[in-house]
């Protein structure tokens, strides 16, 4: 098993029972992701744990297909959505690296805290762009290390993630994230940090 899936298992009940730490940029959040999106809508969410926001955010969509590495944070999604009766979410087992849809299929994309864990950001966002239909959105929230005090995690976590104690993350600025949404052909619709250390929410619009 991959050490990454190794190390989400291992964490997946107890990050499922976790509140969230800052409640009212999560709420903005949501609330900013919904004005882009319509009742006809077909998402995908990468990353999606434990299923909150796929489940917060499926009243306003057609369907949500999310996908998420650990098979126990799919196993706890699944079974949060059956208690609520919702219907129009299809949670998948799966790495974001090895997922495909065609081309052109999706409306939006959500990767809400999981371009700092991929070993290549400009690859996925590329794929992201191929998937999408035009004027489509991929909305993200990022942790740029690079631009905190932390940044010298960058060294020291190679080693973290062979002891199994860290997941793999990738260490970059903000600036270094806008660029590579804009190489890969999007704009930045939208972007809002709620504090100086805080991930960066952008939506980024394909306007082919």
């Amino acid at each position: 098993m991959d050490r990454s899936a190794k190390f989400w298992d291992s964490i997946a009940e107890r990050y499922s029972k976790r509140p969230i730490a800052d409640e009212a940029a999560y709420q903005k959040k949501l609330q900013v992701t919904r004005e882009y999106f319509r009742q006809d809508m077909e998402v995908l969410e990468l990353g999606c744990g434990t299923g909150s926001t796929a489940i917060a955010h499926a009243p306003y969509v057609k369907h949500i297909l999310a996908i998420d590495i650990s098979s126990k944070m799919i196993a706890i999604a699944q079974g949060k959505a059956d208690a609520k009766n919702i219907f129009n979410i299809t949670f998948c087992h799966s790495a974001i690296d090895e997922f495909s849809v065609p081309d052109r299929s999706l409306d939006a994309v959500l990767g809400l805290n999981v371009l700092h864990l991929l070993d290549n950001k400009e690859e996925m966002i590329s794929r992201i762009w191929t998937m999408l239909k035009p004027g489509g959105v991929f909305v993200t929230s990022t942790a740029c290390i690079g631009d905190t005090i932390l940044k010298f995690l960058g060294i020291v976590a190679p080693l973290g993630r062979f002891l199994g104690l860290l997941p793999l993350f990738k260490v970059f600025t903000t600036r270094e994230l806008e660029d590579s949404f804009t190489d890969a052909g999007f704009d930045i619709d939208y972007k809002w940090q709620p504090g100086k250390y805080e991930a960066v929410f952008i939506v980024a619009k394909k306007t082919e």
